[in-house]
């Protein structure tokens, strides 16, 4: 048998030395790995303490980011404020005047060109509001009447902001020898210029104030019309009274038609030459006109009447509700009204009236005023005896807040308590949102008994002038 011979090849011998290196360099590697992975696990955690994520616990200290709208669903980001485009608008033009006396020509063009480089504001156009109201430059001589005017002008805050609409509140002439209440005229004819995103302007008196906080414009039933004012075809037309309408509110749409219309109506006023010829045709004209100057309310019948063909088909006399109402025949009511109201919340085993009484955020205050509607089917439109509705309007016409120097007719007192009343009526419409109620001296005990059955419990007194908050 053979045996097999050595390899000729002497086999390698391992080295100790490069064993010994490769261990140290696999030991070192992992020290370095690892503490990298804890210096990077400590730098996360330390930053999640500065910046929680969204589904820590909550911070009130801090701004809370919105979720991700539903596309289908109000996705719509409202008015670029932060956008005008250097395309040339009517405002480039340096023959453009916002004064009465200069008409704009081609004004719904205009808009309708402003409107096509700023699309933002297209979605809601046709139903944008600005409402517009105002007081005279100086202080009132009535000692409380700064302090009303103040109460009024903060009910018109309430209104707009429950429901969307932009307020512009002036308090000077825009006009120097347009005042008193001619000065409201060039106001609105500057606010057509400067807010050509609004199709509607909403004049309102400083001495009118809201009584039916969710109470919306029907601006449906407007469609075909250009001027919305409170009155009765009748009266003007037949009996020739310059009370047929009230000029103290109205509704008046930013377009051409309307500037044309401003500008006969302002040329009664006292800046042309024909003020006195005017003052003497109107009373003319209307025979229990009761002061020999040109008015505002008795120029807007005489055109209602003596141009009748040129523009009473765009204006809209409205009577089916209190679009603007008589003080004097409203004020006794609110007492009822707020019982009628008071009672439909009472109301058990109904699903509708539970969903009335919860509470609810302020800014969908519109979707709770929709609930109510069911329920006032039998309410009347708000007009005279038997009506519970709420007045949508109230104005003190004759009442002079500022000045003091009330019509006659009335005493100082009936205005003043008439007042008071009104506010605090449309006040509680809003504090009820903020957990809070006005009640008045003589009336503690019965709203005690009122409250007991409201959503709110009162908790503790606090005292707010002449008047208690119950929060």
């Amino acid at each position: 048998m053979v045996s097999p011979e050595p390899s000729s090849h002497p086999q390698p011998m391992t080295n100790p030395t490069l064993k010994a290196k490769a261990s140290l360099w696999f030991t070192d590697g992992f020290l370095f790995l690892g503490g990298a992975f804890l210096a990077l696990l400590l730098l996360i955690t330390i930053y999640s303490f500065i910046n929680p994520s969204p589904s820590s616990s909550p911070n009130f200290g801090r701004a809370v980011t919105p979720p991700i709208s539903n596309p289908g669903r109000h996705s719509d980001p409202g008015p670029d404020l932060m956008s005008d485009p250097p395309d040339r608008t009517f405002y480039d033009d340096p023959e453009l005047t916002y004064t009465i006396g200069s008409p704009v020509k081609n004004w719904d063009e205009k808009r309708r060109q402003w409107l096509m480089y700023h699309p933002s504001f297209g979605a809601g156009a046709a139903e944008r509001i600005l409402m517009v109201t105002g007081s005279q430059p100086s202080a009132c001589k009535n000692h409380i009447g700064d302090h009303l005017l103040l109460r009024f002008f903060k009910n018109k805050v309430d209104y707009s902001r429950i429901h969307g609409i932009d307020l512009f509140y002036n308090n000077a002439f825009m006009h120097p020898e347009m005042k008193t209440y001619w000065a409201k005229i060039p106001v609105i004819r500057a606010a057509m210029v400067a807010h050509p995103e609004a199709e509607w302007i909403w004049w309102v008196d400083s001495d009118a104030l809201f009584t039916d906080m969710d109470f919306k414009l029907p601006l449906e039933k407007y469609t075909s019309y250009n001027l919305v004012v409170h009155g009765w075809a009748h009266l003007i037309l037949d009996t020739h009274s310059w009370t047929g309408l009230n000029a103290g509110v109205f509704l008046i749409r930013n377009c051409e038609w309307s500037m044309k219309f401003l500008e006969a109506w302002a040329a009664m006023g006292p800046q042309t030459p024909d003020y006195e010829k005017w003052g003497e045709t109107l009373r003319a004209t209307f025979k229990d006109k009761a002061f020999p100057e040109s008015d505002d309310q008795t120029g807007l019948a005489y055109l209602i009447y003596k141009e009748n063909e040129k523009w009473a088909d765009r204006i809209y006399l409205e009577s089916d509700y209190y679009f603007e109402g008589y003080w004097a025949e409203i004020v006794g009511n609110l007492e009822n009204i707020t019982e009628k109201y008071t009672e439909i919340e009472k109301r058990r085993g109904d699903e509708d009236v539970a969903r009335l009484r919860r509470r609810h955020a302020e800014k969908v205050s519109e979707q709770y005023g929709a609930f109510r509607e069911k329920f006032l089917n039998d309410a009347g439109s708000g007009y005279g005896v038997g009506s519970w509705r709420r007045p949508f309007v109230t104005h003190f016409t004759g009442c002079q807040p500022c000045s003091g120097a009330h019509n006659l007719m009335y005493s100082g007192t009936s205005c003043w308590d008439g007042m008071q009343k009104a506010l605090n009526f449309a006040d509680n419409q809003v504090l009820r949102k903020y957990g809070c109620r006005l009640i008045d001296h003589g009336h503690i005990e019965k709203a005690n008994q009122v409250l007991r059955v409201q959503v709110t419990i009162c908790t503790r007194l606090l005292t707010v002038r002449n008047y208690y908050c119950f929060v």
